[in-house]
């Protein structure tokens, strides 16, 4: 492994490419115990993990970071960033891993993922620890009803022209990248270093347009058939343990939006929110957020 690779970076952790659902992904993972599986959100790779992979992998589990599909090291591919493809990856990432269900751990767009698992594939998942989230239905609720959450998203909205925001979102080396990150993040987070990690990392060919997808898929889905199908579907209750922290000061998903996640969970739900964080929790302040982890981990709810 040479450091010029901006996905492969190194640590303790062991990379390697497994296959599921049709594509080829990369992961990062490090110690040995139950599976606990981290989903990065946007603009970020597996490496928004690397202060949680050696405090999960010491405290007894198998902690491994995946690229999701069109980012870091994972196939770029032309379809499938619909939120159920995507949760398929992740349940096949799961069975490659030589498992059948897992802790689930998400930030952002792969919390999204988390809560969508643990409706369309419950027997994969055990717990669910999410980030920077909203349950879908009360993100769907305030991309249409809430004016504050609708300001919050603009970088959701501008997504959708065509080709636009991948060239604004690779300018001058992907500065944009570090933009967003500082806006949505608590002040004087990031430091350059990991910027331009990310900022790297969004540089990789065809990075830029998968992980818009995304978006396209979110907001054009709010008034198609197959948007109202999968927010119907999202009514099913949660009846897994699941640990909620939020952002204080997340300007992104904003907390009043994310507090309301905890009516669809018939399990036992944890809230925290935490004073003088970002969008980024788990990056910002990550001995509080490992603490807070590794005690629910351990705990019997």
């Amino acid at each position: 492994m040479q450091d010029s690779d901006p996905i492969r970076l190194p640590g303790p952790w062991t990379h390697r490419d497994i296959t599921a659902n049709g594509a080829r992904f990369h992961v990062a993972e490090l110690g040995e115990g139950p599976l606990v599986l981290f989903l990065h959100g946007f603009p970020e790779f597996w490496w928004s993990w690397r202060h949680q992979l050696p405090a999960v992998a010491e405290a007894g589990y198998r902690a491994v970071a995946v690229d999701l599909r069109g980012y870091g090291g994972s196939d770029k591919t032309p379809r499938g960033y619909d939120p159920l493809t995507l949760t398929m990856d992740v349940t096949g990432v799961i069975r490659a891993l030589g498992q059948s269900n897992a802790t689930l751990v998400g930030h952002g767009w792969g919390a999204f993922l988390g809560w969508t698992a643990a409706v369309f594939r419950p027997a994969a998942v055990n717990r669910l620890a999410v980030t920077g989230s909203a349950h879908p239905r009360r993100l769907r609720q305030g991309l249409l009803t809430d004016p504050k959450q609708i300001s919050a998203a603009r970088f959701m909205w501008s997504a959708q022209r065509p080709w636009a925001p991948e060239k604004a979102l690779t300018r001058d080396a992907a500065m944009l990248v570090e933009q967003l990150l500082a806006e949505w993040g608590a002040t004087g987070w990031p430091e350059l270093d990991v910027a331009q990690r990310y900022r790297d990392a969004m540089l990789v060919p065809g990075a830029a347009h998968s992980s818009l997808e995304y978006y396209r898929w979110l907001i054009r889905s709010l008034v198609r058939p197959d948007g109202m199908r999968y927010a119907q579907r999202m009514r099913t209750e949660i009846r897994v343990p699941v640990l909620h922290l939020q952002g204080e000061l997340d300007s992104a998903l904003l907390p009043h939006v994310a507090r309301g996640s905890g009516r669809y969970v018939t399990a036992a739900y944890r809230w925290r929110l935490l004073e003088g964080i970002g969008h980024f929790a788990h990056e910002e302040a990550p001995m509080r957020f490992n603490n807070e982890l590794i005690d629910w981990l351990k705990s019997s709810s």
